[in-house]
């Protein structure tokens, strides 16, 4: 599969939940979890997770026209870790303390497909 196309398609999934974080945490976090944020702390600790998910995005759009290196490599396995991590901690989070949301199950299924088309790629 093509490198290139998953580090556009993890670039815009990214930017655009990290910015969404960013502007309406508790939203998003209702979205995934079934609850809001009820604390000043909850809603920072949020933010900054969307910073971090706006980093991810840069990082895989500028990351979009490497040639196959080490650099490319080390990005592909950076993302294959966060992948697989994201749908244990949400599935987890489903089944052991009941909290769901509309787009938990969506993000589950999202993010393991793109672990797989990151272990595809590195292949």
């Amino acid at each position: 599969m093509n490198t290139k196309l998953l580090l556009i398609a993890t670039a815009i999934f990214e930017l655009a939940t990290g910015i969404a974080l960013l502007v309406t945490p508790s939203l998003i976090v209702e979205l995934l979890l079934g609850e809001g944020l009820g604390s000043a702390a909850s809603i920072v600790v949020s933010r900054v997770a969307g910073s971090a998910l706006i980093a991810i995005g840069i990082t895989s759009w500028l990351g979009r026209d490497t040639n196959r290196g080490a650099s490319q490599m080390g990005l592909l396995v950076g993302l294959l870790t966060y992948n697989c991590a994201v749908p244990v901690i949400l599935t987890s989070a489903a089944m052991v303390s009941g909290m769901h949301g509309i787009a938990l199950w969506p993000a589950v299924i999202l993010h393991s497909l793109l672990a797989l088309w990151c272990i595809v790629c590195l292949r």
